[in-house]
């Protein structure tokens, strides 16, 4: 079942060259989504296992995650399509890492996770380099590469020493745990900077300010999930040890959470504010999966979908404001509500949902996540009220900067918005609040 997936990704190459690439290509995107949510609501989750491939709950909303957010990363870049710039290698870029998204989270062997968990990489380079707006983008790509590489090399050897003691990598088999300190950080390391954890995070605002919208968009929406799937895949082997040590990682995520909330009110791009809360938003995340509690996992999942979903519009709304103001900066982006009223509405929609107001996602998100951590802990509460009280304090902020006050003089007239972009912010939004009323979907993966 999932190999059949897996050959329609693959044979939609050759559709990206033709001349109506870009919008069949989304035509078929949207189609693929629909068959897998069909496929798996037929049939049981564990009878589609085929070859090295197979999913369960977790794996089946990452993938779902990661199809919806492909598809709308084409109908955020019509700029690509209209200036005609590569835009034929810009579709084959996203379908190949499309392909090693999906890989990732169905695979059932550790090996084969790990080989397509780095290959994931090299796409996300490409668009950032390939389709960036600044020169400093190849700054922004090689601090993406090393963080990442120089933490995934002893997950590597990790593998092989796990391998050599059990003679098996399947996750069927990871009930066997191992005792050794220097075997859990360099499991766990490539996985806390691909999150990131607080400490590892500098990568994210340069990559996210640097790379197109759909680089930013695939980075917030899928990426930084892959270090949610697989802390949560890969703590079952280090249970023993890990009660004893995870304390240092929720303190981490805690307080880093709050100090990088703080720097987001002291920024001065729309987007690095957006790449920052993302680093608060996934300290919660981190917290939760490292409480190795049923609240805390369940709840990593729902922050984690929610988050992703959320970013994610957040960076094409800046975007939108970006193709037509030229700039970034919230010194040029104010009074945004006098030139684009409709827009305006979905900024504060997605500026509520980012700051867990209901019915969205990520209130149920944090609720779990603050049951989890409380309870593992009541002196998390300390810093827990504090990320969420500066959680809406930079949601506020990132709203009435850019739509209150006086209008830059230089502004005379643009469009207000077409209905692609009103449509893609739609999709965004839309399964964002509606997903809480089917909440057991992704409560109950387990």
């Amino acid at each position: 079942m999932m190999m059949k997936f897996l050959f329609s990704l693959v044979f939609m190459i050759p559709l990206s060259f033709i001349s109506t690439g870009f919008w069949f290509n989304q035509c078929l995107y949207m189609s693929l989504i629909f068959l897998f949510l069909v496929e798996i609501s037929l049939g049981s989750l564990y009878c589609n296992i085929s070859y090295f491939l197979g999913v369960d709950m977790l794996s089946y909303v990452m993938i779902l995650l990661s199809f919806w957010i492909c598809s709308l990363m084409i109908m955020a870049s019509e700029g690509i399509f209209k200036s005609n710039y590569f835009s034929s290698l810009y579709l084959v870029t996203l379908l190949i890492l499309l392909i090693s998204l999906f890989c990732t989270f169905a695979s059932m062997n550790l090996f084969v996770f790990y080989l397509f968990f780095e290959f994931s990489l090299i796409p996300t380079l490409v668009l950032i380099v390939g389709w960036g707006y600044q020169p400093e983008r190849i700054q922004a790509g090689v601090y993406l590469l090393f963080y990442t590489l120089v933490a995934s090399l002893p997950m590597m050897i990790s593998i092989f020493y796990y391998y050599d003691l059990y003679g098996s990598l399947d996750f069927f088999f990871f009930y066997k745990s191992v005792e050794f300190f220097m075997f859990y950080l360099c499991m766990s390391m490539v996985f806390l900077v691909k999150m990131p954890m607080y400490f590892v995070h500098l990568w994210l605002p340069k990559a996210h300010v640097e790379a197109p919208v759909s680089g930013s968009m695939i980075l917030a929406g899928v990426m930084l999930k892959l270090g949610g799937y697989g802390l949560m895949r890969l703590m079952q082997m280090m249970i023993p040890f890990a009660i004893k040590v995870n304390m240092v990682f929720i303190v981490v995520g805690l307080v880093g959470g709050f100090f990088v909330s703080l720097i987001c009110l002291r920024q001065g791009d729309v987007k690095a504010l957006i790449a920052y809360s993302s680093v608060a938003h996934m300290g919660l995340v981190l917290g939760g999966i490292m409480t190795l509690s049923y609240w805390g996992l369940s709840g990593s999942l729902v922050m984690m979908v929610a988050h992703g979903l959320c970013s994610s519009g957040l960076f094409c709304l800046a975007n939108i404001s970006y193709e037509r103001l030229g700039s970034r900066s919230f010194y040029l982006n104010k009074g945004l509500i006098n030139l684009m009223p409709s827009m305006s509405l979905w900024w504060f929609l997605l500026s509520s949902s980012n700051m867990a107001a209901p019915p969205s996602l990520n209130l149920l998100g944090e609720i779990m996540l603050i049951n989890s951590l409380v309870s593992w802990s009541f002196f998390c509460m300390i810093f827990l009220s504090l990320i969420s009280f500066f959680g809406a304090a930079y949601s506020l902020f990132l709203y009435a900067y850019s739509q209150h006050g006086k209008l830059f003089s230089g502004m005379y007239s643009f469009s207000l918005g077409n209905v692609r972009e009103y449509l893609l912010l739609f999709l965004h939004w839309f399964p964002l609040n509606i997903i809480i009323m089917k909440s057991e979907f992704l409560v109950l993966w387990n």
